[in-house]
């Protein structure tokens, strides 16, 4: 395969420290790219998140915890992380660069392994996610595609090459930020059936996963036939890879049928469980692989001679191998003193003694096996439903530990009550652990940001990054730049649901038109000013009044402000229905002017005299003509 397609990354350099020099690989999550730390002059492995994933601000901050964690893990057959950060908008890691190929590249090159190879790479990879799960950590995506392999130096045999796992955590980000996991769509054959049921994972979700890629290197492909559905798994138990492939030892059926077991109490508890079983196994085979080919010779005298010596060249520090040396009795060669062990077996009272401490020694292990397989463990108390006082409470009366993960928005789930745990209620703990709670965030709102006087791209950005979708409207206005925002519909400060489409009113600069001013206008004098000023009147609504019938009281657009050829104007008439009753004029005749300007303030009319002295003699409008009130009455005084 081309590992050295050119993309618009090769050649970048990264953080100002990262020069990315080729692809080498590609799937549904990241693509990773072989790179010089121009910092520190090595190479590294960078793996650079799709976009598709980059969008998501729940998988980006689930997979900064993630990378943390895995940062922690230091252990010779965990793919080393050494940084993260974002590129062009797309987080990234910076990874130990393993010089070797995948298992799968081994595979499709091979076939399949032998037993001694396969529990050999196995037992590497066993010891990696058990440093993993020592930590409170969960793979969830055990595969052969994670699995690195690294030549032993020399070219070697491939039971002294080194395995290192890589990708510990990165599913779980996409799964607890709501994607779609690699584990269920492109793995579907190497995951656990709870977790394809329910979504649960723990340390025998891997061991189940291990336990499949032994099958696999076993007999060259998976327990689950191309096509067949993911559902299998969970209705079927994995056969022994025997069944393939004739010959195998009984050993490895009994691995492979112990780690795949459908219900997770049947499995070893985790991976340092299953690495004791395998570690064991591959020390017998190793003794019966040596043995069949030892055949009995006739004792010949021969002259001794010097053995040449072997040169193993050393490792480099990404290629150490963890040491199984510890332990192992020597057999002592000829003209050597025995051992202790044949001593004491020369001498029946050493051998009676020897034998009882053999028997407390196995008593030892056995309870020590019981406590480390089943006495160290629990069942996990149900925490769901509970408030965060109420779950940390009844956890820490039975010695557990609580963590608070990520919360979840929920419209039904009060704020603080857990959602989910994991374990789950009733899964095997051990005792003293941990338990990971997810609390209610309550009701998802946010509040609208006030975009006014920003530009529209600002404003897009903002209301984006908190999953609001903005819906933009151009206003002609004579103070706001063109292109900046005049308002908000709902107002900033409205707190409203994500998904939540946000009207943004955004300035076209000044008008070439001014709407007229149509108040206290005869509504048939008004759609004539409309009609010259080139715009249409789309609506006349009618409303309770005290002004005279049909007159205009009100208008949209208001008056002077900037509107457009064509654009629709609303009117709203006084209906005339709130007019006061008309008040006769009363007759003034014989009054002084004074008194006729009180008379008339009294019928609410309002008297303009001209007062030549005298009593009233002309008075207009006429007495008994029926007025508005407030009308104005001219009375004119002068002597007879």
């Amino acid at each position: 395969m081309d590992t050295t397609v050119a993309d618009s990354v090769t050649g970048a350099l990264v953080d100002e420290r990262y020069r990315i020099r080729s692809r080498v690989s590609l799937d549904g999550l990241a693509t990773v790219y072989i790179a010089t730390d121009e910092r520190l002059e090595r190479t590294v492995a960078v793996k650079l998140i799709h976009p598709a994933h980059s969008q998501d601000q729940r998988f980006v901050e689930r997979f900064s915890d993630q990378a943390k964690a895995i940062a922690r893990l230091t252990h010779p057959n965990v793919a080393a992380v050494y940084d993260q950060g974002v590129y062009r908008g797309m987080p990234y890691l910076v990874m130990e660069y393993v010089r070797g190929r995948t298992l799968r590249d081994l595979l499709a090159e091979r076939g399949r392994l032998g037993p001694l190879e396969a529990l050999a790479v196995l037992e590497q990879v066993l010891a990696a996610v058990a440093a993993a799960h020592r930590a409170g950590l969960v793979h969830r995506d055990v595969k052969p595609e994670n699995i690195l392999i690294a030549p032993a130096p020399g070219g070697g045999s491939l039971i002294d090459a080194v395995v290192k796992v890589a990708d510990f955590g990165l599913t779980q980000a996409v799964e607890e930020a709501g994607g779609e996991t690699a584990a269920l769509t492109e793995a579907a054959a190497y995951v656990a059936p709870e977790l394809i049921t329910g979504g649960r994972a723990d340390p025998r979700t891997d061991v189940y996963s291990c336990g499949v890629v032994l099958y696999e290197m076993l007999t060259g492909q998976t327990p689950r036939e191309p096509g067949e559905a993911s559902w299998q798994q969970v209705d079927r138990d994995v056969p022994p890879p025997s069944a393939q492939v004739a010959g195998l030892p009984t050993a490895v059926d009994d691995l492979v049928l112990r780690s795949t077991r459908r219900d997770p109490a049947a499995r070893p508890t985790d991976a340092i469980a299953l690495l004791a079983e395998v570690q064991v196994a591959r020390d017998r085979l190793g003794v019966v692989a040596h043995g069949s080919r030892v055949a009995a010779q006739p004792t010949v005298p021969v002259t001794p001679i010097q053995a040449p010596t072997r040169v193993v060249p050393a490792r480099p520090s990404w290629a150490r191998l963890p040491d199984r040396s510890a332990g192992r009795r020597r057999a002592a060669p000829p003209g050597e003193p025995p051992s202790l062990y044949g001593r004491a077996n020369a001498n029946p009272v050493r051998r009676r003694f020897l034998a009882g401490l053999i028997a407390a020694l196995g008593l030892l292990i056995a309870v020590g096996g019981w406590y480390f397989g089943v006495g160290r463990y629990t069942e996990t108390p149900s925490l769901v439903g509970q408030s965060r006082a109420q779950a940390t409470s009844l956890a820490s009366s039975e010695g557990f530990t609580i963590r608070t993960g990520k919360g979840l928005y929920s419209e039904t789930v009060p704020k603080d009550q857990v959602m989910a745990q994991d374990p789950v209620a009733t899964a095997r703990i051990a005792k003293g652990g941990t338990i990971t709670l997810t609390l209610s965030l309550g009701p998802e709102r946010y509040k609208v940001p006030d975009e006014n006087g920003q530009s529209y791209n600002n404003a897009v950005a903002d209301l984006t990054s908190i999953k609001l979708v903005p819906k933009r409207v151009d206003v002609y206005d004579d103070n706001m730049p063109k292109g900046n925002v005049l308002s908000t519909d709902p107002a900033a400060g409205t707190l409203v649901k994500p998904g939540t489409a946000i009207t943004v009113n955004v300035s076209n600069g000044p008008s070439p038109l001014k709407m007229p001013n149509l108040v206290g206008m005869d509504v048939n004098a008004a759609q004539q000013a409309v009609q010259q000023a080139g715009l249409v009147v789309d609506a006349i609504v009618s409303q309770p009044s005290d002004k005279p019938a049909n007159q205009v009281i009100d208008q949209d657009p208001a008056a002077d402000s900037g509107v457009v050829q064509g654009q629709k104007v609303k009117l709203v008439v006084s209906d005339g229905s709130q007019q006061p009753q008309p008040v006769p004029v009363p007759d003034l005749t014989g009054q002084t002017c004074p008194q006729a300007v009180g008379t008339l303030q009294q019928v609410g009319l309002v008297g303009v005299a001209s007062d030549g002295g005298g009593t009233v003699h002309q008075e207009n409008p006429a007495p008994g003509t029926p007025v508005p009130p407030g009308t104005q009455v001219q009375i004119v005084c002068y002597p007879p």
